[in-house]
């Protein structure tokens, strides 16, 4: 069993198609498991997800953000904080009108629905019997800080000791990262739009199972981040601002 692990895709079809045209090159998989943020805070969030419902063997959660677009939840700043603090009131508008705008896409092509039933975690037992548990931030969560590389063992250990779980596959920090804490495995495969690695490159991992053991491989892979921005300017998109200013950091 070959499967490809995604997170965090936040409505970027091009880094997504990058994503998997190298996956075809490197000889495909068996299956994708997508670990949550599918659709805002891109350009193309209905390109994204006429993608993914191609794939062979998906398997869906939701992230915060996709909870964000079903619910009316918003992230910070609130209302209360710009209130208190008046410098806050254009961040607060820029992501109420971003959120808007992502449900508004995927309310008129009919994926609202769709991404309201998304599970808050996908729970699968690998062939050698380990026991493999995806969210987005931690157990349990869709949000939070998520778990970072240099997180504390005794934090590790508040979010992970009821977990149930060999192999905890998680997104959410957009940052890469494999550690081991009493006997379980916590890999996050990056991110695949919004990277915080310092080249700002796609990220994904793949699982590769046998009835023997398992194993994860970190890959990461350009993508025409020019193109992403000429979507952004061409639609006018409320959230243009921030993610050029994401996109157009030097790769380093």
């Amino acid at each position: 069993m070959k499967i490809a692990l995604l997170a965090d895709i936040h409505g970027n079809a091009i880094a997504l198609e990058a994503v998997l045209a190298d996956i075809a090159l490197k000889g495909g998989v068996d299956g994708y498991w997508i670990l949550g943020d599918l659709v805002a805070l891109g350009p193309d969030p209905n390109g994204v997800l006429q993608r993914l419902m191609h794939l062979p063997e998906l398997r869906l959660i939701r992230g915060n953000t996709d909870r964000y677009v079903v619910s009316g939840d918003r992230p910070s700043p609130t209302l209360e904080e710009a209130r208190e603090d008046s410098s806050l009131l254009p961040p607060l508008v820029e992501v109420a009108n971003t959120f808007a705008w992502t449900q508004g896409m995927v309310t008129a092509s009919g994926w609202l629905q769709r991404l309201k039933d998304l599970p808050l975690e996908l729970r699968i037992t690998l062939p050698d019997g380990s026991r493999f548990l995806g969210v987005h931030a931690s157990p349990g969560r869709d949000d939070g800080l998520g778990v970072s590389p240099e997180m504390k063992e005794s934090d590790i250990q508040e979010l992970f000791s009821a977990c149930d779980a060999n192999l905890v596959c998680m997104g959410h920090t957009h940052l890469p990262m494999t550690r081991r804490w009493n006997g379980i495995h916590l890999v996050n495969p990056g991110a695949v739009s919004l990277s915080l690695t310092p080249n700002r490159y796609a990220c994904y991992a793949v699982l590769e199972a046998t009835k023997d053991d398992y194993s994860i491989s970190h890959h990461e892979v350009s993508f025409d981040r020019q193109h992403v921005i000429a979507q952004l300017n061409q639609l006018g998109h409320p959230g243009r601002a921030f993610l050029i200013r994401h996109l157009s950091v030097q790769a380093q």
